[in-house]
């Protein structure tokens, strides 16, 4: 009886600990899938002064297996998989494929790690028809031209050159950040803006090193016209796919846009293309041609610098989305909502 009862005993805990093996297996299979089918993770707003995305299809920043920092405006893009890793234990499955949800529930690629994601946005958005066409003319323009010439940008300058250039065009830009923490009434972000372009323009070579963050802690969020009318109860608008800067928009960001070239002194001082009676500029105002010239190589060297900083990242979000102008579009006005609230 007692030999009788150790063998069932045995069969027992035998068939247990292969029910417990078979589990393990199964979730570790489905937890390294999961993971193996989680899109590229780093993604930054590329044009600055509101506009969030790249200049093509969105902006991204590399991929973290590269060299590059994350000092400037980088978030982490999690996939539609990744919320399932260390989700509660009574969270809901997620039910469909990764393509069908990235279509019915888009995820927002540009969205920081705990961020909460604005509820309701509208995505206005009558002109469709006009901004896909739009959308789809700027991505070849950006597959035939500008990713080839960031490819090979990318393999001649150092990946620490390239930050510091993104550096320098950002302290260059100091002045619309400056002004609208002064609409805003955010004293306090004026006043880091302002030891931020002293520290970085002396100590830190033009801003080619961000000094006033590396030694001093300093840094804010960046501001801009399109926001400032946003925190006044502008609406957003129409959304707007346009073939040149800021390229992705609202009506109102739009407006914002141009309003900061206005409160900008470079194209007043530097590159005269504002004119101003009587007053001192590095070219003279009759030099329209120079002036020009000048003004499209310093853009497109910003573009395409930024562009190649993109390269791996931006290849990540087209693999791992379908329907990529939705995703763009319900991204940038989470995005712009996001910074209107902060």
């Amino acid at each position: 009886m007692q030999g009788r009862a150790g063998t069932v005993i045995c069969k027992v805990v035998l068939l247990w600990a292969a029910g417990l093996l078979a589990g393990c297996a199964e979730w570790s299979e489905s937890s390294s899938t999961s993971l193996t089918m989680t899109p590229s993770a780093s993604i930054s707003l590329g044009i600055r002064s509101g506009d969030a995305l790249n200049p093509i299809i969105g902006g991204a920043q590399r991929a973290p297996g590269t060299a590059l920092e994350s000092d400037t405006d980088a978030v982490t893009a999690p996939g539609p998989l990744m919320a399932a890793e260390g989700a509660p234990a009574d969270s809901p499955p997620m039910k469909g494929t990764q393509e069908e949800r990235s279509v019915d529930d888009l995820y927002d690629p540009f969205e920081k790690p705990g961020e909460q994601r604005a509820a309701d946005i509208e995505e206005y958005d009558p002109w469709e028809p006009f901004n896909v066409a739009i959308f789809n003319f700027n991505r070849k323009v950006d597959k035939y031209v500008l990713k080839p010439v960031a490819t090979v940008y990318d393999k001649v300058v150092p990946d620490e050159i390239e930050l510091g250039l993104r550096r320098f065009f950002h302290n260059a830009r100091f002045m619309p950040r400056f002004m609208n923490n002064l609409f805003q009434g955010k004293f306090k972000g004026a006043s880091i803006e302002m030891g931020r372009f002293l520290v970085n323009s002396t100590l830190g070579l033009a801003g080619y090193l961000d000094f006033a963050k590396e030694v001093f802690g300093w840094e804010t969020t960046d501001e801009d016209l399109g926001q400032t009318l946003g925190r006044y109860g502008v609406k957003p608008g129409r959304f707007l796919v346009l073939p040149i800067p800021p390229f992705v928009t609202t009506v109102r960001d739009l407006v914002g846009y141009i309003g900061d070239i206005f409160l900008d002194p470079i194209n007043y001082l530097v590159f005269p293309s504002i004119q101003l009676n009587n007053a001192p500029a590095l070219i003279g105002h009759t030099h329209r041609n120079t002036i020009t010239f000048l003004q499209f190589g310093v853009r497109a060297e910003d573009v395409i610098n930024e562009r190649s900083i993109n390269l791996e990242s931006f290849q990540g979000v087209e693999d791992s989305t379908v329907d990529l102008y939705a995703t763009i579009r319900n991204a940038y006005l989470q995005k712009r909502a996001q910074s209107i609230r902060e």
